[in-house]
């Protein structure tokens, strides 16, 4: 299986800025688009008291507008069923819980929220971060140790 194939958080997205949803226990629903009938049109994202719908840009880059969808940010919806109401093109359904992440990878064609782990390798790049490896427990006690004889010296 390629990396292509799975999907993580993308940490870069504004989303992640936004508080997860509260609370010990998940909504027994979860709101999905189906992005072929999704219009962009906006309206859903009016309805949601959790500011979980986000917008996703269109495939010009000159024109993000032209195309738009949008996709719901699942660990942010609280399955309050607003925007299925909301949306003029029924183009949301709620679903239970543990079915929504199956179904929102059926119908989900772009998204910003999750991506490929690399297109995070890319993004990491490009924003000049350096990711370094974990210590061990000897490395510690060496570093520690080295930083010791260093202040004994001085």
């Amino acid at each position: 299986m390629s990396d292509d194939n799975v999907l993580v958080e993308n940490p870069f997205h504004t989303a992640r800025l936004k508080p997860l949803r509260k609370g010990k226990k998940g909504p027994q629903l979860l709101a999905v688009v189906h992005q072929s009938g999704c219009t962009g049109c906006e309206i859903c994202i009016a309805g949601c008291p959790v500011d979980s719908i986000e917008l996703v840009p269109g495939p010009d880059s000159t024109n993000p507008g032209f195309k738009q969808t949008v996709e719901i940010d699942l660990a942010r919806c609280i399955g309050c069923q607003n925007c299925s109401q909301d949306c003029p093109w029924e183009t949301i359904m709620m679903y239970k819980h543990d079915d929504a992440f199956k179904i929102w990878g059926h119908e989900t064609f772009k998204s910003e929220l999750y991506v490929s782990p690399n297109t995070v390798d890319k993004l990491t790049e490009e924003h000049g971060i350096k990711f370094d490896p974990p210590q061990t427990e000897e490395e510690n006690t060496e570093s520690n140790d080295t930083k010791d004889s260093e202040e004994s010296a001085s």
